[in-house]
């Protein structure tokens, strides 16, 4: 099979029998084989109905999963990535935003372009604002803290070769980081299209101004676990010794200075009253604890099922 599209949605019904037509049109133009798998993220309009339909009328190319309650994008991209059976396997949104027609060139990129993973750019986007500007500081963020260079991490348009999409596990909200857990996998050759941005045709927009915020602690996370994931001691274990060093250091200097006071009969100052006694505790049992939060944390990934899991690419 050449393609599987997987499409998670969310309150949907009015756009799916029109995405799945264009969709239909692009395939047969192209003479793809292809699956469309639509996941409904526990729906409460009509979507599965929908659905059910588009099934009894093309039942060799629709595949549905329905979720009991809504999970979210991010578990919904993983279980079709599981069900996926096509050579390329390409994400878009329910909502007519993302173009049908972007799909052939996307299969290209994937098949002859030498590409692991192909990320849409929405360049010209149809959005407020109040959306463009908080979405553009996100990327520069993204770009800064990842290493890839894409302008559009969030972009739901998106081609993967199938291994791709089996080795990465998107998980929480991590769905805006795919880029970054495929990096992070061993995938590097990323790539990037600009693609054309359509006005939303039906219902509303499902997402808010808190996944910015939710976007930047996911970054942070995917970040660490890169560099520490599988040697937490090397993070905890450095910055609680030198936080150890600091009061060690805070803690001689009190010391000399009521030596000093004794040795010439001086009123020596009460070590409570001393500014330096207290750095000196505070960062001498902050270090403790994070010292022992990396012995912690290196006991924890000993025993991970994962430790010793490697991503093998070729082997002769």
């Amino acid at each position: 099979m050449n393609i599987s599209i997987i499409i998670p949605l969310f309150n949907e019904e009015e756009s799916l029998p029109e995405l799945y037509a264009w969709i239909e049109k692009v395939m047969k133009e192209n003479s793809f084989s292809y699956e469309v798998i639509f996941i409904d993220d526990g729906s409460r309009d009509n979507s599965w109905q929908v659905i059910t339909g588009l099934k009894q009328k093309h039942p060799e190319e629709v595949k549905g999963i329905r979720f009991s309650r809504n999970y979210g994008k991010s578990p919904a991209l993983q279980y079709g990535f599981q069900k996926a059976n096509g050579d390329v396997v390409i994400t878009m949104d329910a909502d007519l935003q993302d173009s049908p027609d972007e799909i052939p060139e996307l299969y290209r990129m994937i098949t002859e372009g030498n590409y692991q993973l192909v990320s849409g750019w929405k360049k010209r986007r149809h959005d407020p604002l109040s959306k463009t500007l908080p979405t553009k500081l996100f990327n520069a963020t993204a770009r800064m803290f990842s290493g890839i260079k894409l302008h559009d991490f969030n972009c739901g348009l998106k081609a993967y070769k199938k291994q791709v999409v089996k080795d990465i596990e998107v998980y929480n909200d991590m769905h805006r980081w795919i880029p970054y857990l495929a990096k992070n996998a061993g995938y590097t050759k990323i790539g990037e299209k600009i693609v054309q941005h359509q006005a939303r045709k039906y219902g509303h927009s499902k997402f808010g101004l808190d996944r910015f915020v939710n976007g930047y602690l996911d970054l942070f996370t995917l970040w660490f676990l890169s560099k520490f994931g599988k040697k937490p001691m090397h993070f905890f274990g450095l910055i609680g010794s030198l936080m150890f060093l600091i009061g060690l250091v805070s803690i001689v200097f009190v010391g000399s200075i009521k030596f000093y006071s004794l040795n010439h009969g001086t009123p020596a100052p009460l070590l409570t009253n001393m500014p330096y006694f207290h750095i000196s505790l505070a960062a001498m049992i902050i270090g403790t604890q994070l010292f022992l939060s990396g012995f912690i944390g290196e006991l924890i990934t000993r025993n991970s099922a994962d430790r010793n899991r490697y991503i093998v690419s070729e082997e002769i």
